[in-house]
């Protein structure tokens, strides 16, 4: 009798395990496809020719160009503005309910969107798109490794932490000294922490998947969270690939 129910207990977490995780993908996905639609919109749409040869989104010169010609306040808003919605969502998840939750997570991505329509400016589209996929693969490998292994990785996903820290502080370093060498060396340790970031978070999700004491609404939020880290993560490991990789237009 016992055997029975400690069967039907474990097919029960192993279905809130796999109903979690499908949450947590479908989040991730949605922002994936909402970022990148207006990427490509935004950065590819209406092309003006401004001389030279050379031709910007309407958007960009509507928007995020000045009069003087350089980059306009709206530019720099929507740039840093997901860092801090992003750090609402996360930190304020308990209190906020999860449609307002999902309402900031919709206007966090449209705004990535925004932000990395910068790409298309900078890169040519087969960069892009051949660093998309490169991405993904790695993505994956690590995800999966990050759920499969038996080693605790707390301590690792706590030095990588630092060595991020360390590496946002030598990027804006580096916008005032525009060093080659110094965004290339960057750039690599970039690809090691947020590859090695995705297996830690991996595994503390699925710690969280198995906890049968959470609510479903702190479940539901909580995967909406982890479909958001997971999303950080991967945009970053993109955007430090296409520095590396991609070639620039």
């Amino acid at each position: 009798m016992n055997n029975i129910f400690g069967q039907q207990h474990e097919g029960y977490s192993k279905e809130i395990t796999r109903e979690f995780f499908k949450n947590v993908y479908s989040y991730m996905f949605a922002a994936l496809a909402i970022s990148g639609a207006i990427a490509y919109y935004v950065g590819t749409s209406n092309m003006v020719d401004v001389g030279n040869g050379q031709k910007i989104p309407e958007f960009f010169l509507k928007y995020f160009i000045s009069a003087s010609g350089g980059l306009s306040t709206l530019f720099y808003i929507v740039m840093f503005a997901p860092l801090g919605l992003g750090l609402l969502i996360q930190m304020a998840y308990r209190s906020l309910s999860l449609g307002l939750l999902i309402v900031l997570f919709i206007a966090y991505s449209a705004l990535m969107g925004l932000s990395l329509s910068s790409i298309f400016l900078v890169y040519s589209g087969a960069a892009i798109y051949s660093t998309f996929f490169i991405t993904a693969g790695a993505f994956g490998a690590m995800a999966i490794l990050g759920y499969t292994t038996k080693t605790d990785l707390t301590k690792f996903g706590s030095l990588l932490y630092m060595v991020f820290i360390g590496m946002m502080l030598a990027l804006l370093v580096n916008m005032f000294m525009h060093s080659q060498m110094m965004d290339y060396v960057i750039s690599i340790i970039g690809v090691f922490v947020f590859t090695g970031l995705t297996a830690y978070y991996m595994q503390q999700l699925k710690s969280v998947s198995k906890d049968t004491t959470l609510s479903e609404v702190d479940r539901s939020k909580l995967s909406l969270i982890g479909g958001l880290q997971l999303y950080i993560l991967f945009v970053n490991l993109f955007l430090t690939l296409l520095r590396l990789l991609g070639n620039r237009d």
